[in-house]
């Protein structure tokens, strides 16, 4: 099956697995993918990922371990919220002074830009813009 939002699919997948409690997501692998789930990490969202052999030779699948806080009872999702801002059908560009706050930076706005994915605070300090791909709290 083709997906025409990538992007979107994995946010949607780890939107569902964080609301039904799940440990592990998979999805078919793709580098910028793997950019935004590094980044996620690094920011302390997810508690790890990796990319494995697919079902089928020559694809990859990544896998994504949630991470969650509290007792096993009262556990709850690191992510609360994650919104896809640019989309396939309405791209959505920044300049560097106009990267926006993600809950007054308790957030994170994720960023394709010339140098690389990064989030909106290294983007700043680097004094680039980009497209911005998906904001997450």
């Amino acid at each position: 099956m083709s997906v025409s939002d990538p992007i979107a699919d994995m946010l949607t997948r780890i939107r569902n697995a964080a609301m039904r409690g799940h440990v592990l997501v998979a999805m078919p692998s793709s580098k910028i993918k793997v950019e935004i789930a590094r980044i996620l990490k690094e920011e302390g969202f997810l508690e790890s990922y990796e990319v494995v052999d697919g079902a089928r030779p020559g694809h990859k699948t990544l896998r994504v371990r949630l991470k969650y806080v509290g007792e096993r009872r009262h556990r709850r999702p690191v992510i609360t919220g994650l919104e896809r801002v640019s989309k396939p059908g309405r791209r959505i560009y920044t300049k560097k002074s106009d990267i926006p706050w993600v809950l007054s930076g308790m957030g994170v706005a994720i960023l394709s830009t010339p140098k690389g994915v990064m989030t909106g605070r290294r983007a700043r300090q680097l004094g680039v813009g980009g497209e911005i791909l998906c904001k997450v709290w």
